[in-house]
């Protein structure tokens, strides 16, 4: 990191000196965070609010002493930046640089480390200086896949987010590539966005979004149009999409602690029906979410009395039941047994849930567990086809998994004898090289000695 030689941090002057070098970034413009630009970065973008940002570090009193330093430990620093999980200071200067960046901080305490510092390295009210180098910088990754990448260009306000079943008011401009084909003010429920013609990226955003935030949204296929396109929009199958959103306005749906169980059986029921509906038109992504909902509200409840209890299993049941063919078409096989598995602890003997079951586990190449799975089936159902001819197939593919198997290990023990074999050729021949040369060694002492000694 290049330091320039002119500046001294020594000196009651050394704030005012520093900053009448630099700018003040501080928004309010009080001199409070001043940034001396050491070295360009790379022309183009800059971080946004709740970007992850890699940085090095080094923070230095105003008499130069140093008191910390991400080189020293040879390991950048990685963040969240204008999520407050940093000095003030970090989050002002760190949105205003450009990767490759060099340049210094001078920050005063408020933006700092405030009127009481910190321990025994950095006395009260003391203003501090950071030399600082913006590595890299990525947007804020929404789900475990990569599918929704999030980079906030205006801060929300307060901390309350839509949740699902929220009725929220936003403007949305879609883009693909370079073409505006979205502009629109739109009004939706959360985890029902594909009535209004939402992607489910934008859908899924909403409950990370705050009141007058506008943020980027880039989408996957999966959470965009998916393999479909939208040929409204004219935009073709697979292709990865960006939306602009502001959430303007919403208003919150009551959360599960909100409502008495009457309330949750009767949304249970539309609830239920958007989720088969959605089954029903190929949008599984979008039925998983209306089930969860479903069990979320439900799975914990005692209904007062025999049949209130019935239909709290009966939903919850077919609930599940729902989520293990939702995640087979969606080849999610680990989320269909999780979901079987809650069916058989409420009912052992449930024909759907041991086939399904089976069904995910075959296509994981569990061959015997799913082969026990469909004879449960015809345990509790002899006249199930289905069942009957899966347990063939599997029987099929356990043999051919048994044949490769042998196989396998033949020509593994066949190339173990003929390493062996090669190996002990190969001794053989060192042996007779030692031998051959130890008898000539031999023989030549022995002429020695005879020339040693009179004739």
């Amino acid at each position: 990191m290049t330091t320039d030689q002119d500046l001294s941090m020594n000196g009651p002057s050394a704030p005012s000196l520093l900053a009448s070098k630099g700018i003040d970034v501080t928004p309010n413009k009080d001199q409070g965070v001043v940034k001396i630009v050491k070295c360009q970065g790379l022309n183009g973008d800059r971080p946004m609010i709740g970007d992850r940002v890699t940085v090095h570090y080094t923070g230095k009193l105003l008499t130069g002493k140093k008191f910390d330093c991400s080189r020293d430990r040879k390991e950048p620093f990685s963040f969240s930046v204008g999520r407050g999980q940093v000095l003030k200071a970090w989050d002002i200067g760190v949105l205003t640089m450009q990767k490759g960046e060099v340049c210094t901080l001078v920050c005063k305490p408020e933006y700092a480390y405030g009127s009481s510092g910190n321990s025994d390295k950095i006395p009260p009210s003391t203003s501090v200086v950071f030399e600082m180098e913006l590595l890299n910088f990525e947007g804020e990754v929404l789900t475990s896949d990569g599918g929704i990448v999030r980079r906030t260009k205006v801060k929300g306000e307060g901390y309350s987010n839509p949740n699902d079943g929220a009725t929220v008011n936003v403007h949305l401009e879609g883009r693909c590539g370079e073409r505006l084909f979205d502009c629109r003010d739109v009004s939706f429920t959360v985890s029902q966005g594909e009535d209004k013609g939402i992607p489910l990226g934008v859908d899924r955003a909403m409950d990370k979004m705050q009141r007058g935030e506008c943020c980027l949204l880039y989408l996957k296929p999966k959470y965009g149009f998916g393999s479909e396109g939208k040929p409204e929009f004219k935009i073709g199958p697979d292709k990865e999409v960006v939306y602009e959103v502001t959430l303007k306005d919403f208003q919150r749906a009551k959360e599960s602690w909100e409502m008495d169980l009457s309330e949750k059986l009767d949304f249970a029921g539309a609830v239920k029906s958007k989720g088969n509906h959605y089954f029903k038109t190929g949008r599984y992504h979008q039925a998983t979410i209306q089930y969860q909902r479903i069990i979320s509200w439900l799975e914990m409840e005692c209904g007062n009395g025999i049949e209130q209890q019935k239909k709290i299993n009966e939903y919850v049941l077919t609930a599940h039941l729902n989520l293990a063919l939702c995640f087979l078409r969606l080849e999610e096989f680990s989320q269909v047994i999780e979901n079987c598995n809650k069916v058989i602890e409420l009912d052992d003997s449930n024909e759907k849930a041991l086939y399904r079951r089976g069904e995910a586990r075959f296509l994981r190449n569990e061959f015997t567990l799913s082969m026990a799975d469909f004879q449960k089936v015809l345990q509790i159902n002899p006249s199930n086809r289905a069942a009957r001819a899966q347990i063939s197939i599997c029987q099929s593919r356990i043999k051919e998994h048994h044949e490769q198997d042998k196989k396998t290990y033949a020509n593994m023990f066949q190339k173990f004898a003929e390493q062996d074999t090669k190996t002990g050729k190969m001794k053989r021949k060192r042996d007779e090289s030692v031998r051959t040369s130890m008898n000539g060694e031999m023989g030549t002492k022995r002429r020695r000695r005879s020339q040693d000694y009179p004739s």
